[in-house]
């Protein structure tokens, strides 16, 4: 007896199979800290269905320094070089925030000399962050010439800065109540000069990247952050005004009289890389209308606050000659500048976004408890969400976008 056989038919075999439906399996990558766009001190857990993120851990850490701790155990003052350290590529903005607010609590008014300084070192230092900035995003999305390009200007100012602070990069420039050395002869003038020659560079830096294609499409319509996310994540500078958000404190709450001087705000309207970007090219063209200004009303007067005489370390001439001041330098470097109990909150407007410092004082030469705010901290927070359904490719682009700096994350 023969026996029979059936075999399905395949084409209908084949369109049982397509009609379930597929469970892809996802992979967990690690990108970071050993990656160029990380910078080696973060780390991106990213789960991933194909090429797509379908969720982001940022893993903060790798540069923890416990710098909030150790400001309460030491004088205010010694304090000032660790400001440096936080956004490293800025150390003359945040010596500034930083002085400035333990002068809100020792109700000390600076010389208008003094905030002059601060607002034309400030916004060079703004300059310098956001040439690192772009230089450092053309890297990650393929331009090379332009990091070659920003860098030269960045080290004109890095010259600057030594001509002033005599360090080029952790400077610990600013006092409480001043700053540590007058601007020397000469000094306004090479500022100046640098202003008149740099806006055409900045033309022609911006022009390899603003309607170059392959930019474009690495940055328009890539992470993507709308004005009611960007404001509930606490986002600040210019990855909060790249979404369409006109906030800056120098308008809003002006300081050091940035009331007196004329400058507009630039913001973006989608939100995304490319406009975030273009934020920081405009902003660098208004921090050169600032400083040339600052320059042009440059007053007269002291470098530091007759009124922080117990607080700002004598000449040296004077303690060599004078058994008072030798006391007075004594007891403060020892003890450190005796200031009143209380609380007291300031932020400035820094390159990468709002840097604050929350002061609690008992009394006495050392803060009780400290603080700080930092920009980049807060614009990370957003990255679960804004990597969220991107390529991975794209992370990337979002993470230069953002622009931030690992030691005021990790303090």
């Amino acid at each position: 007896m023969a026996t029979e056989f059936n075999v399905p038919d395949t084409a209908a075999k084949t369109a049982e199979a397509a009609s379930q439906e597929f469970e892809t399996e996802k992979m967990s990558l690690a990108m970071g800290p050993s990656h160029p766009s990380t910078h080696g001190v973060l780390r991106l857990q990213l789960e991933l269905d194909g090429e797509t993120v379908t969720h982001c851990d940022p893993v903060l850490g790798y540069l923890h320094r416990g710098d909030e701790k150790i400001a309460e155990n030491m004088t205010y003052n010694q304090f000032v070089p660790y400001t440096d350290r936080l956004d490293y590529l800025a150390p003359l903005a945040n010596n500034a925030a930083y002085a400035a607010a333990v002068e809100k609590l020792a109700n000390l008014e600076v010389p208008e000399r003094v905030q002059a300084i601060r607002v034309i070192t400030s916004e060079m230092a703004r300059v310098s962050s956001h040439l690192m900035g772009l230089g450092a995003y053309g890297i990650d999305v393929g331009a090379w010439s332009v990091f070659l390009y920003s860098f030269t200007e960045r080290e004109k100012l890095y010259t600057l800065f030594e001509e002033l602070t005599g360090a080029r990069f952790t400077t610990s420039y600013s006092r409480i109540g001043g700053v540590s050395r007058d601007v020397p002869d000469g000094w306004t003038d090479k500022v100046l000069a640098f202003c008149d020659q740099f806006p055409p560079i900045l033309e022609e830096i911006l022009k390899l990247l603003t309607r170059n294609k392959i930019f474009m499409d690495r940055t328009v319509g890539v992470g993507t952050i709308t004005a009611k996310d960007a404001i509930g994540y606490g986002l600040s500078g210019p990855n909060l005004r790249g979404s369409g958000v006109k906030s800056d404190l120098r308008k809003d709450r002006p300081y050091w009289g940035y009331d007196q001087y004329d400058f507009e705000v630039p913001v973006g309207s989608k939100g995304d890389c490319y406009d975030r970007y273009l934020c920081r090219g405009e902003e660098m063209r208004q921090s050169i209308k600032i400083i040339q200004q600052a320059i042009a009303k440059f007053p007269s007067g002291d470098y530091y606050a007759k009124d922080a005489v117990r607080i700002f370390a004598p000449k040296k001439d004077k303690v060599m000659s004078s058994m008072e001041e030798l006391i007075n330098n004594f007891m403060i470097v020892t003890e450190g500048p005796q200031l009143p109990a209380g609380e007291v909150y300031f932020e400035a407007e820094n390159p990468k976004g709002t840097l604050g410092f929350f002061i609690v004082s008992k009394g006495g030469g050392v803060p009780w408890r400290m603080k700080i705010r930092g920009p980049s901290f807060c614009n990370l927070s957003i990255l679960p969400k804004v990597c969220k359904d991107e390529l991975v490719s794209d992370v990337v682009s979002i993470l230069g976008s953002l622009d931030f700096v690992m030691g005021e994350c990790d303090r």
